[in-house]
């Protein structure tokens, strides 16, 4: 990667928001960051528990993390820009570290809802083969391959994106380094990188969203097979907390990714329903929606 740009210093712009809200607004995102740190840091200690030692834990187990650094890498920028009426200037090589951390993240992220959802399918679908398919082995490999490919997919889209030569402006209209805003600031042709980055995306969020909705259809047939109505409502009940999860993680980047042109001021906003808000709601879905999970969380408080 070259630092060959004359631009070293880039400013975040913020939210688009009157300048009378900064305090407001920075008081806000403040308690939101701190109950989404402090809330995945308990999840992840309740997740800990022995008598949550299956799969489908395991594979949540790393969630709580992705979060609490994925909220960290974003709104601590955030934050800075609402105390900076001018904007907040962010580093070259910070930028970069913070697009590659950002789209890792959220890729790592997008990659795990897909492993879950196979992992729900198997044990609904088949039951008593459910332990020797998901074995120590096979969830350790699944989760292994899931963080690789968040870090090669960010990779992929960081590597071209920082070897364009940026000359000036050097306002980024969002308090994040993010590739749609970062492009429009290149002085050169982006029309290339713009589709090696933007196929990438979308073909990762597609192919990641069928391959959810693929296993929900199979679960759907096989609960619709089982006898009794307690054990159809234990299933449904298995699978609500990952369905509301994938719907507020996947709609907001649709909305931004999948869709054509783009208005800044907009996705802006949209960003903040995946950045903020659903490492926010996470803990709380698993926790409220989650027997077992209130369970342990119970004992937790004895």
């Amino acid at each position: 990667m070259t630092n060959a740009s004359l631009v070293m210093t880039f400013v975040l712009s913020g939210l688009p928001h009157p300048p009378e809200l900064d305090t407001v607004l920075f008081g806000i995102f403040l308690v939101i960051y701190v109950l989404t740190v402090v809330g995945n840091l308990i999840m992840l200690v309740i997740i800990s528990n022995p008598h949550l030692h299956t799969p489908m834990y395991y594979f949540l187990s790393n969630l709580p993390f992705i979060d609490m650094w994925y909220s960290t890498v974003t709104m601590l920028k955030m934050l800075m820009t609402l105390v900076s009426p001018e904007g907040s200037p962010i580093s070259f090589s910070s930028c970069v570290a913070q697009f590659y951390s950002f789209d890792f993240l959220g890729s790592t992220e997008c990659f795990l809802y897909t492993v879950m959802s196979y992992d729900h399918f198997l044990a609904i679908s088949y039951p008593l083969r459910y332990a020797s398919m998901m074995s120590g082995r096979t969830c350790a490999i699944m989760a292994t391959t899931t963080w690789l490919s968040g870090s090669l997919h960010s990779a992929a889209q960081t590597t071209p994106t920082f070897h364009l030569p940026f000359c000036g402006p050097n306002q980024i209209q969002h308090y994040i380094c993010d590739a749609p805003s970062i492009l429009k600031l290149a002085c050169a042709d982006t029309s290339t990188v713009e589709m090696v980055i933007f196929v990438n995306i979308r073909l990762v969020a597609l192919g990641c969203f069928l391959l959810i909705v693929l296993s929900y259809v199979s679960i759907v047939h096989s609960i619709l097979k089982i006898r009794t109505s307690a054990g159809r409502g234990r299933a449904f009940q298995t699978c609500a907390s990952h369905c509301i999860v994938v719907l507020c993680f996947f709609v907001p980047c649709a909305f931004i990714y999948l869709r054509p042109g783009s208005k800044e001021a907009m996705d802006r906003v949209v960003t903040v329903f995946y950045t903020v808000l659903t490492p926010l709601l996470n803990p709380v879905v698993y926790t409220l929606r989650n027997k077992e999970v209130k369970k342990a969380l119970l004992k937790l408080k004895k």
